[in-house]
C-alpha cells in the first residue's frame, strides 16, 4: 500500500465534522479503495475550545494560513464558506504552494471559479469541489466524467433543500409561505436569515457552476437570473395542482440560438414529469444529452453526511492520483458561448390577477395581451361575485419574457386590478 495521504482540514462545522467522522468510521474501507489509508495531519477552525464531538486523532491545530505552509500537509481541504476572505485566501495559498484543493464552497468557486482554475492549472494540482452542488449527488463528475462525451442542450434541477421542503409542505399542508418558513427554521432546515436561500441566490450559485460544467464555459455567476419563491402562495399551489402541475423553484441552463440562458425561478412543472416527484430537502439534477438523453440523478443535498460523502470522494480521487481540468476542459479552451437575456426566453407562463367582477374586464385584459403578441391557452375563474375582486387565472402559450412582463404590468395598471399579478414561468421538459 502506498504511502498515506495527509490532509489538513479547514472549518469544522456540521461538514468538517461530517468529514472527519467519515474518515474516521470508514478508514480501512476507504484505504482499500483507493490502495492508500487517507490521515488528518491538521485542523483549524475559529474556536478550538469549542466541543465539537469529533475525533481529530493526533492532529495538530494551526492557524487558518499556515495550513499550506505545513510540509506533512498533502491536501487542503477546505469547508469555512463565503466567496471571499479566509476561504478564499487559504485556498489561493494552496494552489500557490503546489497543494491540492478539496472544497465545498460553492460560492467561491461561482465567483472565483476561473481565476481558482486557472491557479490550479498552472500548479498542476487538481482543484475538486463536487461537494459544491447537490451534496451527496455526484453531478459534477458525471458531467465531467461519465457523460463527457456528450454535447448538453440542457440541465437543470432542484438545487436547493430549503426552498424545496418549503414549497412541498405548503403544498401538503395549504399554509402560507410565512408560516412554513417559521417551521423550517424552528427544525434548523432554514437559516435564522434565509434569504441566501428563500431569494435563489444559493441555488445561482450551484448553477453557475453546473453551467460551466456542462457546456464548457467560463463560470460566468453575473449572467444568472435569479427570483426566489416569497412571492409564491398557497392559491398558486393549488391552482397549479387543478392544471396538472407542481411548483419547484428549478435552476435551469439552456443552450439557445442567442446563447446559454442561466435562470433561477419557481417553475410549474407537469405532475407526471420525474422533478415533480422531488420532496422535502432532496435535490435533483436532470442533464439532457445528445447521446445519453436524458439522466436523472437524485438525493440528499446539504448536511453532515450527503457533503461529507461528496467532499471524501474528491479527496479520494487525488489518493488515487486522478488529475484533471476542474471543470472539464483547460480555461484556455473555454468556450466563448454568450449569455442569453432573459427578455429573449420564451415559454408558456402561468398568470394570477385578481380583479372586479364586471362587465368589460376580460376584454380589456384580452386587449392587453394581444397588442403584445401573448395568446391565451386556458382560463380559468371559480365563481361570481359581482362588483367583489376575483381570482382569474389564465395560462399562456409560448411567449418571449419582455412582452410577457410588459403585458403584465400594463394589466396590473388597470383601474380592475386590484393587485399586481403573480407570473411563473411553465416548463414542460419535452
Amino acid at each position: 500500500m502506498s504511502a498515506p495521504l495527509r490532509i489538513g482540514v479547514a472549518g469544522l462545522g456540521t461538514v468538517g465534522g461530517g468529514v472527519v467522522s467519515l474518515l474516521n468510521d470508514n478508514r480501512s474501507s476507504i484505504a482499500e479503495r483507493c490502495g492508500r489509508d487517507i490521515e488528518i495531519v491538521a485542523v483549524s477552525a475559529r474556536d478550538q475550545s469549542k466541543d465539537r464531538g469529533t475525533d481529530h486523532g493526533s492532529a495538530k491545530w494551526c492557524d487558518i494560513a499556515d495550513l499550506p505552509k505545513l510540509d506533512d500537509v498533502d491536501v487542503i481541504v477546505e469547508l469555512i464558506g463565503g466567496d471571499d476572505g479566509p476561504a478564499k485566501i487559504l485556498v489561493e495559498g494552496a494552489l500557490s504552494a503546489g497543494k491540492p484543493v478539496v472544497t465545498a464552497n460553492k460560492a467561491l468557486i461561482a465567483i472565483h471559479g476561473v481565476a481558482l482554475a486557472r491557479q490550479a492549472e498552472s500548479a498542476g494540482v487538481p482543484l475538486l469541489f463536487e461537494a459544491a452542488v447537490a451534496g451527496a449527488i455526484p453531478i459534477i463528475k458525471a458531467l465531467r466524467e461519465s457523460l463527457a462525451g456528450n454535447k448538453f442542450q440542457r440541465v437543470y434541477g432542484i438545487l436547493n433543500g430549503t426552498c424545496n421542503y418549503i414549497l412541498t409542505k405548503m403544498e401538503q399542508t395549504g399554509r402560507t409561505f410565512d408560516d412554513v418558513l417559521s417551521e423550517a427554521q424552528e427544525l434548523g432546515y432554514a437559516e435564522a436569515d434565509p434569504s441566501f436561500d428563500v431569494d435563489g441566490i444559493d441555488t445561482a450559485h450551484k448553477l453557475a457552476i453546473l453551467t460551466s460544467a456542462a457546456f464548457g464555459r467560463a463560470v460566468d455567476f453575473d449572467s444568472v437570473h435569479v427570483e426566489g419563491i416569497r412571492q409564491i402562495s398557497a392559491p398558486d399551489i393549488a391552482y397549479a395542482a387543478e392544471l396538472g402541475y407542481r411548483i419547484k423553484l428549478l435552476g435551469i441552463a439552456q443552450m439557445t440560438d442567442h446563447g446559454v440562458e442561466q435562470r433561477v425561478h419557481a417553475c410549474m412543472v407537469p405532475i407526471a414529469s420525474p422533478i415533480a416527484h422531488v420532496d422535502d430537502a432532496y435535490n435533483a439534477v436532470v442533464a439532457e444529452g445528445d447521446r445519453a438523453g436524458r439522466t436523472v440523478f437524485e438525493g440528499q443535498g446539504a448536511g453532515a453526511g450527503p457533503t461529507a460523502s461528496a467532499v471524501v470522494g474528491d479527496i479520494m480521487d487525488i489518493a488515487r492520483g486522478h488529475i484533471g481540468a476542474p471543470f472539464g476542459v483547460p480555461v484556455a479552451s473555454f468556450r466563448d458561448i454568450p449569455p442569453a437575456s432573459m427578455d429573449r426566453h420564451v415559454g408558456p407562463y402561468y398568470v394570477r390577477m385578481t380583479v372586479l367582477d364586471q362587465p368589460g374586464v376580460m376584454a380589456d385584459i384580452a386587449a392587453v395581451l394581444r397588442n403584445h403578441a401573448a395568446s391565451m391557452e386556458s382560463v380559468l375563474q371559480r365563481g361570481r361575485s359581482p362588483g367583489e375582486a376575483v381570482s382569474l387565472i389564465m395560462t399562456m402559450h409560448d411567449t418571449v419574457e419582455a412582452s410577457m412582463r410588459d403585458a403584465v404590468d400594463e394589466i396590473a395598471a388597470l383601474d380592475s386590478c386590484q393587485e399586481t399579478p403573480c407570473l411563473i414561468r411553465i416548463e414542460h421538459f419535452s
